[in-house]
């Protein structure tokens, strides 16, 4: 039987309310529980004056020593002892060792660098004109003590007008000057440590401050599971939604689905992933740093308007979800890993000296690495310079013109209305393109996916005179269509992504004819405007740009365009590249993944760049908040990724959600694919492209759903694939038992189909039937 101590700094159980929690549960699961304090201890026969629960109380007993402690006191408080606690921690493993306060975690995460995106920029404040500079950047503040629990002690600091401050307090606001919010400063200085960050707030539909609690633990198997997720609402009239000033709670799903509609479960999902991700990242430089493991963490993250995650806080030791079953969960899952601990005490050991001992080779590997590339800085430097001073003569005339017509069109204050067609990328176009306007400006965007003529009416409406630029996305199935978009609203911007297949079918298969009909926005926009066309795609040359007077800029890839994408990476969940942007090389980074949205950046870097956006706002306007089921990643148990493609489905389209699996695949390679509609005569031809396609390019699962598109696979067996590999379904729950039979660990699966397959049924399967 194991035996568990709970080490705390009271003397009486009594007193610590969780204690017959811990008692009731450790006696349900088979172990032994007592309680007991470090002065208790004696280490001459090796005893312990514990505290065990019997018939309803607690009774004093002489217990052996335990074979796991739960270190459950305050850290402070058992200072006082800590030469007994280190003498204890030799003997006996512990369970929950501290992270540190928030500002070692910060620096942590920020060392280690795969979680610092997520960190709001904070600063230790050692004065007050520290403070007034970090103002002067971010304009709201939040001022904080650095050990502060509970929500207590912050103050949230805004400027108003030229020389007063508001000074937001729980429920209290104050409007004070300088010198006194100065005085307010330095008062609180004198009493400790404080850090100011910017103030990023997550906003309900009707008003509210949110934020989510992410509560993580290990288990009885040793593994990091969620416990709990739940948003905290702050009350009204209060900027905290900690539960200790009044904040109130909901279950997380039917929030979610208020909040964010369409695009609850990628939420959710998202979550779920950052939580465990986070928590196996903070283990593994506590083993390496430390040589300890950790078992329980609360994370408060927000979501800014791009639905981008920031990190407020993380609590070693986070108070119990507020419920009562939850509550229990915490419980339960301190005890079985109490006892897991105990019985695997020397692979865990094991399992630090291997982490610490592959830190030390990566750390030898890199030295090596730095010194290889000192060796070529002089090189590096010297070709700079060259570069510097051969600089084409044509670029500078050609700044000048662009400087020369943003301040042209300042001056005329147009309005920027820019229209978005194309086969494929409209709406992640227009979606990296408002966000880009946003930076600076008050825009118009047109929802998610309407581009109907219906739709451009509702807009036409609802634009007024607040709006400083609109981005609008024109659909089209038929000749006419666009015609009919631009005499509702004309547009002076107009963006062409590409000339694909998509509805290829209603124009008796020619791509001609898909072309003539997106010239329609040529055509239909304003003659002196500015038209963006993508110099990479083939089918653009159709395009009908002859009569058109104004200006036409390009962007590509493999091509000479006017904006140059290159050095394209696959990084993490997006894409890096490189532009020259404005006279200098700028890095960018997307969160979304694939080459073919490497274009749909460019087109929203044009667009920006000629409206005299700075770099720096570009570039932080391609953080953008991604369309749902758009290449979105689930990273399921096993090592297990699903690729969620469920929008549009269109031959174009499909190749790009291929590559995307074959670059991020770590093995097995498992694609499913729904049928594509409106291809009309060219479906068998471009079903037969795409199977041997996916020959090509090594997949090792080939997978379709829905009427004829077992062409596709016999087309693929044709150019040599194994017929074992290769199946096909009309009835998804058919589709489904084969993946139970058929899914390994690590494996990569990408599915892609159109929104009327319903392909998303699929997805949601993968993820729930290998959750985490």
């Amino acid at each position: 039987m194991t035996i568990i101590g709970m080490l705390h700094h009271r003397l009486d159980p009594r007193t610590v309310i969780k204690s017959y929690a811990y008692a009731a549960v450790a006696k349900a699961e088979g172990a032994q529980f007592f309680y007991f304090t470090p002065k208790s201890v004696d280490f001459d026969k090796r005893s312990i004056r514990g505290k065990v629960y019997e018939n309803g109380d607690w009774h004093e007993r002489m217990m052996p020593f335990p074979d796991v402690i739960y270190n459950a006191g305050s850290p402070e408080k058992l200072s006082v002892s800590k030469d007994i606690i280190e003498k204890l921690k030799k003997e006996i493993p512990f369970t929950t060792y501290s992270i540190g306060n928030k500002w070692n975690v910060i620096k942590r995460l920020k060392e280690a660098k795969e979680f610092d995106k997520y960190l709001i920029p904070s600063e230790v404040v050692e004065n007050v004109d520290l403070l007034h500079n970090f103002m002067a950047f971010y304009k709201k503040v939040v001022f904080k003590p650095i050990d502060g629990r509970k929500g207590k002690g912050i103050y949230f600091i805004s400027k108003v007008g030229r020389i007063n401050f508001e000074v937001r307090k729980d429920r209290e606001t104050t409007i004070c000057s300088k010198a006194q919010l100065d005085e307010l400063i330095r008062g609180q200085l004198s009493t400790g440590t404080f850090i100011v960050q910017p103030y990023i707030q997550s906003i309900t539909k009707s008003g509210q401050i949110y934020d989510f609690r992410l509560h993580v633990q290990k288990n009885g198997e040793g593994k990091w599971v969620i416990t709990t997720i739940y948003p905290r609402i702050a009350p009204n009239g209060s900027i905290i939604p900690n539960i200790n000033n009044g904040g109130f709670t909901n279950y997380l799903d039917p929030f979610l689905e208020q909040e964010f509609k369409e695009e609850a479960y990628d939420i959710r999902r998202m979550l779920e992933h950052f939580s465990l991700s986070l928590a196996r990242h903070l283990d593994e430089i506590q083993m390496v740093q430390f040589g300890e493991v950790i078992d329980e963490i609360g994370i408060d993250i927000g979501l800014d308007e791009q639905r981008k995650i920031w990190m407020y806080e993380v609590n070693w030791r986070p108070g119990c979800p507020p419920a009562f079953y939850l509550e229990l969960d915490v419980v339960i899952n301190t005890i079985r890993y109490a006892m897991y601990l105990a019985k695997n005490k020397k692979q865990i050991k094991r399992e630090i000296m291997q982490h610490r001992k592959n830190e030390d080779i990566a750390e030898v590997k890199k030295k090596i690495t730095q010194q290889e590339k000192n060796k070529d800085i002089a090189e590096v430097k010297r070709e700079i310079m060259q570069q510097e001073e051969n600089k084409d003569i044509a670029e500078v005339k050609k700044e000048i013109t662009r400087q020369k017509k943003n301040k042209d069109l300042v001056e005329e204050k147009a309005l920027p209305i820019i229209a978005i067609t194309g086969s494929a990328g409209k709406t992640t176009s227009k979606a990296f393109l408002a966000s880009i306007l946003s930076e600076k400006w008050n825009i118009f965007e047109s929802k998610d996916y309407w581009n109907t003529t219906e739709h451009t009416k509702k807009h036409k409406e609802e634009i007024n005179a607040s709006h400083e630029a609109v981005v609008l996305e024109y659909g089209m199935a038929y000749p006419g269509i666009i015609t009919n978009h631009c005499s509702i609203i004309q547009p002076n911007i107009s963006i062409i992504t590409n000339i694909g297949l998509a509805h290829v079918g209603n124009f008796d298969g020619d791509i001609k004819g898909v072309a003539k009909a997106k010239s329609e926005l040529i055509h239909g926009m304003d003659q002196n405007g500015l038209l963006i066309l993508n110099k990479d795609d083939e089918n653009s040359k159709y395009l009908e740009t002859q009569r058109f007077k104004g200006e036409i800029l390009t962007v590509g890839i493999h091509s000479a365009a006017n904006y140059n994408a290159y050095d394209i990476q696959y990084k993490d969940i997006g894409m890096t590249f490189k532009i020259k942007l404005q006279g200098q090389e700028i890095a960018m980074y997307i969160p979304i993944l694939g080459e073919h949205h490497v274009y749909n950046a460019l087109n929203a870097v044009a667009v920006a760049d000629y409206l005299g956006f700075s770099p720096e706002d570009i570039k932080a306007g391609l953080n953008f908040k991604k369309p749902p089921r758009r290449l979105t990643i689930y990273n399921c148990r096993d090592d297990i990724t699903v690729i969620d493609d469920t929008v549009h489905s269109h031959p174009q389209g499909v190749r790009a959600a291929i590559d995307v699996l074959t670059n991020i695949a770590k093995q097995r390679k498992i694609a499913i694919i729904g049928q594509m509609r409106e291809l009309g005569e060219l479906r068998e031809e471009e079903y037969r492209k795409l199977g041997e396609y996916i020959y090509e390019q090594d997949i090792d699962l080939f997978i379709t759903y829905g009427f004829r598109t077992e062409e596709m696979g016999a087309a693929a067996q044709a150019k040599g694939m194994d017929s074992s590999k290769i199946f096909h379904f009309l009835d998804k729950e058919k589709l489904h038992a084969l993946l139970e039979k058929v899914i390994k660990p690590h494996d990569t699966i990408l599915v892609k189909g159109a929104s009327k397959t319903n392909m998303f049924d699929t997805v949601k399967f993968l993820d729930q039937k290998y959750q985490e």
